[in-house]
C-alpha cells in the first residue's frame, strides 16, 4: 500500500542500518517483515556520521563522482527490487557529500536489476561551503571562540529536517537520498508524507522524532551495544547476537509508537533496551533539539505489551529551533601510530620499558607533538595521563601485552618518524618484541556551529534514468 493512500492506516518504518560499516545483510529481514505486513511502510538506512561526512567531502575533492556511502549499493542490491514492487520507499542519508552522484549510482543499479523506471529523490542544500551562510555561523557550546578560515574548511553541513524528505516522497520517489539531515528525519519524513501531519503539530512531530531516534542506531535498540553477560543477557548468547534483528516502529496517525523487530531474528526488545536507546545522545531529555521539533521525553512511559513489543507514550513537543546545527570539519594534523607485542614471563615489565624508551626517543629527537602510550592488556581505555606512562597501574601479570604509541602532530614528517620508532624496537628495544604494525593518518577536526534557519535553501529533485545525466 503506497504511503498516503490511507492516512488512517498504521505505518511501519524499519531500519536496516545504524551507521556506516553496519552489517550488509541487515536490511533483508527488515524488508521481508515490512513486505509481509501488507500495509504502508518505509525502510530507512542510516549510514552517515560527522566523521564519515568529512571523509566523504575529502573523497569528492579527489573524485567528482565519489563522496557517497561506499557500501550503499551493497546495502540496496538485495532489497531494491522487492521494496519497489511492494511500494515501500527507501530513505537514506547515504548521499553523504554527493547525493546526486549517489542517486546516479542507484539508478545504475536499478538498470542492472531490471528496474528502468525507478524514481530517486535527491535532497540537497545541507552543504554550505562557499555560501554566505558561513558568515552567519555562531559557535555552539564547547566550540565557543572558534574562528573559521574558509580556505581550510573541508566540510560544512547543516542538519536538515524531514520536510524535504516528505516532499520527495510526495513527488513519487521510491528511493530518497539525502546528505546531512537529522537522523530521526529519515523516519519522520515518511510519517509526514503518509499522515499529512501539520508542521506545527508539535506533539505528533515529537512522537515521530522519538520513533526515529529509537530506530536511527539500528540494532542498538534490539540488543546491540546493550548486551552485558550476566547483567543484560541476549537470548541465544552468541547466536542471538550474530542474528540480531533490526528494529521496526509501528506508528499510528495519533502519534502512537511501538518498537519491535522481525520474528525469528536474534536480540531483544524490552523496556531496558528501549530505555537505553531513548536516552542515547540526549543532551537534555526535556529539550532534545532537532530541525523539526524540540523533543521532551521526560514524561514518556515505556510498556512491554508482549515479547519484543514495547509501547511508548507521552512524548511532548515544543516549537522547532530558529537556528540549526552545522558541523564544520577542518584539518586536524597527523597521527602516527605504532604497536608491538611482548609475550611470556615478565612481559609487562618489558612492555613498560619499551614505552619509556619510546618517550625518551621522542624527547631526544625533538619531535613536536603530543604522545600517548597504551599497554593493551594492562591499561588503555581508562588511561588519560597522556604522554607519561601511568604510575598506578593494576598489579596484573599478563602473559602478553600489546604496546601502542600514538603521536599527534601538525607535521606529517614528525608523525611518520614517531611511528617508525616503534619499528626500531625490534633490535633497539627490550627482548622478545614482535608483530609491529604502524600507520600515519591525516586527521580531521570537527566543530559545531549554529546557523539561522532562513539562510538555508533545501532543494528536492526527482531523478530517473532519462534525466540523471
Amino acid at each position: 500500500m503506497p504511503l498516503g493512500s490511507d492516512p488512517t492506516a498504521l505505518l511501519r518504518i524499519g531500519c536496516g542500518s545504524g551507521f556506516s560499516g553496519d552489517r550488509l545483510d541487515a536490511p533483508g529481514p527488515v524488508a521481508d517483515a515490512l513486505i509481509a505486513s501488507g500495509g504502508p511502510a518505509a525502510l530507512m538506512l542510516e549510514v552517515l556520521g560527522e566523521r564519515t561526512l568529512a571523509l566523504a567531502q575529502r573523497e569528492r575533492r579527489q573524485k567528482p563522482d565519489g563522496g557517497y556511502e561506499p557500501a550503499l549499493l551493497d546495502l540496496l542490491r538485495p532489497i531494491l527490487a522487492r521494496c519497489a514492487a511492494a511500494d515501500i520507499p527507501i530513505v537514506t542519508n547515504g548521499g553523504a557529500a554527493n547525493p546526486r552522484a549517489a542517486a546516479r549510482a542507484v539508478l545504475g543499479l536499478a538498470r542492472e536489476l531490471g528496474l528502468p523506471a525507478l524514481r530517486v529523490g535527491v535532497v540537497e542544500g545541507d552543504d554550505i561551503r562557499g555560501t554566505d551562510a558561513l558568515d552567519d555561523l555562531e559557535p555552539w557550546e564547547g566550540d565557543a571562540g572558534a574562528v573559521l578560515q574558509p580556505d581550510q574548511v573541508i566540510a560544512a553541513n547543516v542538519y536538515l529536517g524531514a520536510a524535504p524528505i516528505a516532499e520527495a516522497l510526495r513527488q513519487g520517489a521510491q528511493v530518497v537520498i539525502t546528505g546531512r539531515c537529522s537522523d530521526p528525519a529519515l523516519a519522520l519524513g515518511p510519517m509526514l508524507a503518509h499522515f499529512g501531519w501539520d508542521e506545527t503539530d508539535w506533539n505528533r512531530l515529537a512522537a515521530g522524532t522519538m520513533a526515529g531516534h529509537l530506530l536511527e542506531c539500528g540494532s542498538q535498540v534490539t540488543g546491540g551495544y546493550f548486551a552485558d553477560p550476566g547483567v543484560k543477557d541476549i537470548p541465544g548468547d552468541a547466536l542471538g547476537m550474530a542474528t540480531l534483528g533490526f528494529p521496526i516502529a509501528e506508528i499510528g496517525a495519533d502519534g502512537s509508537v511501538l518498537i519491535t523487530k522481525p520474528e525469528g531474528t536474534g536480540g531483544r526488545v524490552d523496556r531496558r533496551s528501549v530505555t537505553e536507546q531513548l536516552l542515547y545522545e540526549l543532551h537534555d531529555p526535556a529539550a532534545y533539539l532537532t530541525p523539526d521539533v524540540v523533543l521532551d521525553v521526560t514524561g514518556v512511559t515505556i510498556t512491554e505489551e508482549a515479547p519484543d513489543r514495547v509501547r511508548l507514550r507521552g512524548a511532548r513537543g515544543l516549537a522547532r529551533p530558529e537556528r540549526l546545527k552545522a558541523t564544520v570539519s577542518l584539518p586536524g594534523g597527523w597521527l602516527g601510530e605504532g604497536e608491538i607485542s611482548y609475550g611470556g614471563p615478565n612481559a609487562r615489565a618489558r612492555a613498560e620499558l619499551a614505552g619509556r624508551t619510546l618517550l625518551e626517543r621522542l624527547r631526544l629527537l625533538g619531535l613536536e607533538g603530543q604522545s600517548r602510550i597504551d599497554l593493551i592488556g594492562v591499561v588503555s581505555v581508562f588511561d588519560g595521563d597522556g604522554g607519561a606512562l601511568r604510575a598506578a597501574m593494576p598489579d596484573a601479570a599478563p602473559e602478553d601485552v600489546r604496546l601502542r604509541l600514538a603521536f599527534a602532530s601538525d607535521s606529517r614528517a614528525a608523525a611518520e618518524r614517531a611511528a617508525r620508532e616503534v619499528l626500531s624496537l625490534y633490535c633497539c628495544g627490550p627482548a622478545g618484541g614482535g608483530g609491529v604494525r604502524s600507520r600515519v593518518t591525516d586527521r580531521i577536526r570537527t566543530l559545531s556551529f549554529l546557523v539561522p534557519r532562513e539562510r538555508l535553501a533545501p532543494r528536492v529533485s526527482l531523478l530517473t534514468l532519462e534525466n540523471a545525466a
